[in-house]
């Protein structure tokens, strides 16, 4: 990981923040185990930094520092979750961090979200940062705020247990949705790809919330009917009802690459029938990376 050399200018900080925010979501999903709690956990990060790189004196090495800032969200995170381990158990043990063979990087940097989620905190954070982005032993010591022995012991032991992993049957299906969950997202996607967005308007609730992910936030029926407006202009979109990470869930294709896989994905909230808040991460394109989506085949 290259890091700026001087200090950050507060002008820079927007640019910093969006040339960062797909690499530190890759970081946040694999550590809490889902791409939609890794935005989640990303959103929370990047507020607290834009506020810290408002108040404090200019951070030098300012991606290092990210990584930081994200490291400790996610941990705060999965506190909530209750889901925290004890964040030293690899101990102050002195192990060799071995360099891995490329076949050994690839298949690391593949792990599905649910097998990191099977490591200890410290185990899981170090192989994330090391093998899947590339950062430093220097590096990693000073986002997980570890010392050199503590993390090349914990490197060590969750590679070994990767291995293990490895060895065993591949993870089992998510279960599929429920039938009211493909009731509703059939009959949403259904109009969407006929493009009769007067019947999606009807779907919706007046006080519906939208949330366009890294792009903006929308309030009300009437702004909300103008994002539908959007796509009626483009044609690179074919809506799926299907499950992201488990959740029931909208996959967005390319029709132009029928046998690709999903660009981006939709996330729905019903009341009352309607629905009621709707996240799109059409904008977010680094969020797909690492996610488990299922087509719904019922």
């Amino acid at each position: 990981m290259t890091l700026s050399a001087g200090p950050l200018a507060a002008s820079d900080i927007d640019a910093l923040l969006a040339a960062m925010r797909p690499r530190l979501h890759r970081y946040c999903a694999r550590m809490v185990g889902s791409v939609i709690d890794g935005e989640d956990v990303l959103q929370d990060a990047l507020l607290k930094a834009t506020e810290a790189l408002r108040s404090v004196t200019p951070v030098r090495d300012p991606e290092a520092w990210l990584f930081r800032v994200a490291h400790n969200t996610a941990l705060d995170f999965l506190r909530r979750r209750n889901r925290q381990e004890a964040l030293h158990s690899a101990g102050e043990v002195e192990m060799i961090a071995a360099e891995l063979d490329d076949v050994e990087s690839r298949q690391i940097a593949a792990t599905s979200l649910r097998t990191f989620m099977r490591l200890p905190v410290a185990q899981r954070s170090s192989v994330i940062l090391m093998d899947v982005l590339g950062c430093s032993l220097a590096e990693v010591c000073d986002i997980m705020d570890f010392s050199l022995p503590a993390v090349k012991a914990a490197l060590h032991r969750g590679r070994a247990q990767l291995r293990e992993f490895a060895r065993e049957p591949a993870d089992a299906p998510w279960p599929g949705l429920s039938e009211a969950d493909r009731v509703r997202l059939n009959a949403y996607v259904g109009h969407f790809n006929a493009r009769d967005f007067d019947a999606i308007r009807a779907m919706i609730a007046d006080d519906i919330r939208l949330e366009l992910v890294n792009r903006t936030r929308l309030n009300g029926k009437a702004e909300v009917s103008r994002y539908f407006g959007n796509y009626a202009k483009v044609s690179d979109w074919r809506l799926v009802t299907g499950q992201v990470d488990g959740r029931p869930a909208i996959l967005v294709f390319d029709p132009n690459q029928p046998d690709g896989p999903p660009t981006s994905f939709m996330l729905l909230d019903w009341s009352a029938g309607k629905v009621a808040a709707i996240r799109d991460f059409r904008h977010a394109g680094y969020a797909i990376d690492g996610a488990e989506c299922v087509v719904d085949g019922g």
